[in-house]
């Protein structure tokens, strides 16, 4: 494979993108910086087809990365792979407002391969190439010119070793027709609405303290705030105010701009700084949820009885059987709240009813819970033994 010097000009970046164009995929990976931030830093962005690849400099002086947009989110006749990608995929969407399509992960291919949940990209280099990354540079402040080659070879090896196991990927998934599977999840993975959201839906991504409606909208009103607050100065959440304080004054707002100097984790400047003047007119304005915007009491989690809460278990052991026997992450088959769903009797809009996640073990879980299926020993084995007619 060709390894080309960093690029950090338009002519050239214009005719790698055109060579790229040409071929049925490319492997995509960023290094960035976002410690200090809200928005990802893209410091360097690496790309390589079967035969050549560049690290490319976004922060060279008049480079053009139009044709590198254009590439990643306009060209459907180019697949972008990624490995555990969504804050490689986050910062296009930042630059461009859309996603890169068609994509791939590797990440979540490797849970159809039996690789495990989240498999690291090194362990993941390693089982498939046998190669021992050099990780010497993991911890390389990327914003700082100049980078040198050691860094450069580093952040390329990352695509290059990407490009080289996709089609060993593909080719095991074609022998054990298990492609079909990832496409339902690379198509999630492609949804616009998991990187930008308004301010005003902030808080549905906390941790709730309360389903009191009033509680719940001086919660969506300060998050809201706080999402505003970020974006406007460039910083992380956190660094504006903590999950925790966010809640706190939620559920216990000061009555006066003077008490946030007495809440914790607040500075005493709140008292009479301006930050602190738009967070009580936040809290002051905010109105309680209407009955619709609710969150559901359990979202898919219905209530379950002892009982209920015991077949749970059963069916948790039954995902491990079948993971194990089809070789796949447990993970990528069900979620924990689809089988508590199921043993609380919620038969409606469970992938695990449908498609391939059925064939391989919703129909066996529908059986346990409804008493087709049971566990038995045999010779000290666990195994499972019909009793009745298996689900249709």
């Amino acid at each position: 494979m060709q390894i080309h010097p960093l690029i950090t000009d338009s002519a050239s970046l214009a005719a790698l993108i055109e060579r790229l164009a040409t071929h049925d995929f490319v492997a995509v990976d960023t290094e960035f910086m976002r410690e200090n931030s809200y928005w990802p830093d893209l410091c360097l962005l690496q790309i390589a087809s079967p035969e050549e690849a560049a690290a490319i400099d976004p922060k060279a002086d008049g480079l053009d990365l139009q044709p590198l947009w254009d590439l990643l989110v306009h060209n459907e006749d180019v697949l972008k792979v990624f490995h555990a990608g969504g804050q490689d995929v986050e910062i296009v969407v930042n630059m461009t407002g859309k996603v890169p399509h068609p994509l791939f992960d590797t990440q979540v291919a490797a849970m159809a391969l039996g690789y495990g949940e989240q498999v690291g990209y090194s362990n993941l280099i390693e089982s498939m190439l046998g190669h021992t990354l050099d990780k010497g540079a993991r911890f390389t402040d990327w914003s700082r010119r100049p980078l040198d080659k050691r860094q450069i070879d580093y952040a390329i090896g990352d695509v290059t070793h990407l490009a080289t196991i996709f089609p060993k990927m593909v080719a095991k998934l074609r022998r054990t027709n298990r492609g079909q599977w990832l496409d339902e999840e690379m198509e999630r993975l492609a949804d616009l609405s998991s990187f930008v959201f308004a301010p005003e839906e902030a808080w549905k991504r906390l941790k709730l303290p309360s389903r009191n409606p009033v509680v719940l909208g001086r919660l969506k009103a300060i998050a809201a705030w706080r999402e505003v607050e970020a974006r406007g100065k460039n910083l992380p959440r956190g660094r504006i105010i903590k999950d925790d304080t966010l809640n706190e004054l939620a559920a216990h707002p000061p009555r006066t701009q003077d008490d946030l100097g007495k809440v914790r984790g607040l500075s005493a400047g709140w008292r009479n700084n301006d930050i602190g003047a738009r967070l009580m007119n936040a809290i002051t304005t905010a109105k309680p949820l209407e009955p619709d915007e609710l969150p559901d009491r359990e979202p898919r989690r219905p209530g379950l009885t002892k009982d209920a809460a015991l077949v749970s278990d059963l069916l948790k052991l039954l995902l491990k059987i079948r993971a194990k026997e089809a070789g796949v992450a447990p993970k990528l088959i069900a979620r924990s709240d689809e089988l508590e769903a199921l043993a609380a009797g919620v038969r409606k809009d469970l992938a695990i009813l449908s498609g391939w996640r059925f064939e391989e073990f919703g129909r066996d879980a529908l059986d346990l819970v409804e008493g087709r299926l049971a566990f038995a020993t045999e010779n000290g084995k666990l195994k499972m033994t019909r009793t009745l007619e298996t689900a249709e």
